[in-house]
């Protein structure tokens, strides 16, 4: 009988790719391009690999940069991060990552993620606070019980507003609140582990991939291209609907398949037994359950907190550093009225802030590879050759190319803002040449990036499956076929809308 091959531990293969990319820089030519920023709003700063120099902050500077960026996106502040110049990349002297930079990554990883990783911990110290009340032991008792016979109702439901919310303004990292809610519920409905995280994280990159009103991807990617980001938004819009109703027929289909067959559950046939990860106890079968008036007030109170999370990205330019007070605020309320002392408090929290550690380290080691590849120096030298590829082509082909060039590149680059500040400019300048428009250069971008978020080890997809104990391997498993579809549907989108340009 030969024995199944078993992947390494999440934090392992991380591990491997800061390896892999760090002999990358051994192995490719060095170089870069020139980079041009906003200084305090008076001047622009282009830096190269010999000079400085300062240039006033005037709209004839960047056309003559080739730079289509209208200067008020740089006064407003819209662009932060520095701009690639096209045609100035350089080759330079080789910087290989060694044994001790190796090292170093995970470390400069966590620190360049410190307010993702402490939003991660604080999230584990919350969820540790508000179970410990009982509230939502009881309240998801009494949604298994209340939506039997509509599991399949509320995996359409959940599945489409995940992935509204991940097109609309691009959830990431803070739906891990989820999981510690959903995964019980269709475990007790007779599903296996990958039917909440489909739903969760595969629901929210649907989403991302068409990113129709997205401010970190769609909305900074156009403003860096120099179009309006409305241009292209229906394309977007319709690509969502598309994809979303597919992706929910897949998922479906897998989860009606293991409801008949629990044998035929990929999560069984791959990892054996394995367990949930959160210590949630079902009801059992004639058990009545009801919601005391207290219950109501706790899962009230956690709604509002998720709301007001919601309501502050959407309106107030929240992130991490917000996000967290708000759940740490959230904590300290829920512990004063279930009346708990200070002692118990910071136990339980700590407790909680532990069991997410390992999710809060991956995401600094996927930010390691970038700053290994970004140390080597290689990261500019990729997109050079790959843009210097693709430039021959016919314009169909040539977009095609591009979101296959964005779907790889995202493994090493897997900021989706950063993407764009970086590549935009170059790839934009390519597409002029061959009279393509910007909002396919765009939607190009999001297909790439989008469908390899579902899979790159660079992005969100260890954390969600250190959450629920799915391995990688079960993943690939179900998602790589409708990956290959997603490709499919994308190249498609992209042909048709270069014939109608």
């Amino acid at each position: 009988m030969i024995k199944k091959i078993k992947l390494p531990t999440a934090t392992t293969l991380m591990m491997i790719v800061i390896i892999l990319a760090a002999i990358s820089t051994w192995i490719l030519p060095a170089g870069q391009y020139s980079k041009l920023t906003s200084e305090n709003n008076k001047a622009f700063v282009i830096t190269s690999k010999t000079n400085t120099v300062s240039l006033p902050l005037t709209q004839k500077i960047l056309d003559s940069l080739f730079i289509r960026i209208p200067l008020e996106k740089f006064i407003k502040g819209d662009i932060k991060k520095p701009i690639s110049i096209p045609n100035t990349y350089q080759q330079g002297a080789k910087n290989p990552q060694g044994i001790i930079d190796v090292l170093k990554a995970p470390i400069k990883g966590i620190i360049d993620s410190i307010d993702i990783v402490l939003f991660i911990l604080i999230i584990g110290g919350f969820m540790q606070i508000f179970n410990k009340t009982g509230a939502m032991l009881t309240g998801v008792k009494y949604l298994a019980n209340s939506m039997k016979g509509r599991e399949r109702l509320l995996i359409i439901i959940l599945t489409f507003i995940f992935s509204f919310l991940g097109g609309s303004y691009g959830m990431d990292v803070e739906a891990i609140v989820f999981y510690p809610i959903l995964v019980p519920v269709f475990l007790a409905a007779g599903y296996d582990l990958i039917v909440p995280l489909a739903i969760v994280f595969g629901g929210t990159m649907v989403g991302f991939i068409a990113s129709f009103s997205n401010p970190f991807s769609a909305i900074i990617a156009s403003n860096t291209l120099g179009i309006n980001w409305l241009d292209g938004f229906y394309e977007r819009l319709l690509f969502f609907f598309i994809s979303t109703a597919i992706y929910i027929w897949y998922l479906l289909r897998y989860a009606d398949k293991i409801k008949k067959d629990p044998t035929a559950s990929l999560v069984y046939k791959i990892d054996g037994s394995v367990n949930s990860s959160f210590d949630l106890h079902i009801v059992p079968k004639n058990e009545t359950i009801t919601l005391e008036l207290k219950t109501k007030a706790f899962l009230l109170l956690f709604f509002l907190t998720f709301m007001s999370m919601i309501v502050g990205i959407v309106f107030f330019n929240w992130w991490c550093i917000e996000m967290s007070a708000l759940f740490l605020g959230s904590a300290i309320l829920v512990a004063l009225i279930e009346g708990m002392n200070e002692k118990s408090f910071v136990s339980e929290f700590t407790k909680g802030m532990e069991s997410l550690l390992t999710v809060a380290i991956i995401v600094g080691l996927a930010r390691g590879v970038t700053i290994v590849l970004n140390e080597g120096m290689v990261s500019d030298s990729i997109l050079y050759y790959a843009s210097n590829v693709v430039v021959n082509f016919y314009p169909m082909l040539f977009i095609i190319l591009i979101m296959l060039f964005y779907f790889f590149f995202s493994i090493p680059v897997s900021s989706s803002s950063g993407m764009a500040v970086l590549t935009m400019p170059i790839i934009g300048a390519l597409a002029i040449l061959l009279n393509i428009p910007g909002r396919e250069v765009v939607n190009s971008y999001l297909y790439g990036i989008g469908i390899m978020y579902l899979i790159t080890p660079t992005g969100s997809v260890f954390p969600a499956l250190t959450m629920v104990n799915v391995s990688y391997k079960a993943w690939i498993k179900f998602i790589m076929p409708f990956v290959i579809v997603l490709l499919i549907l994308g190249a498609v989108f992209l042909m048709i809308g270069i014939k109608f340009n």
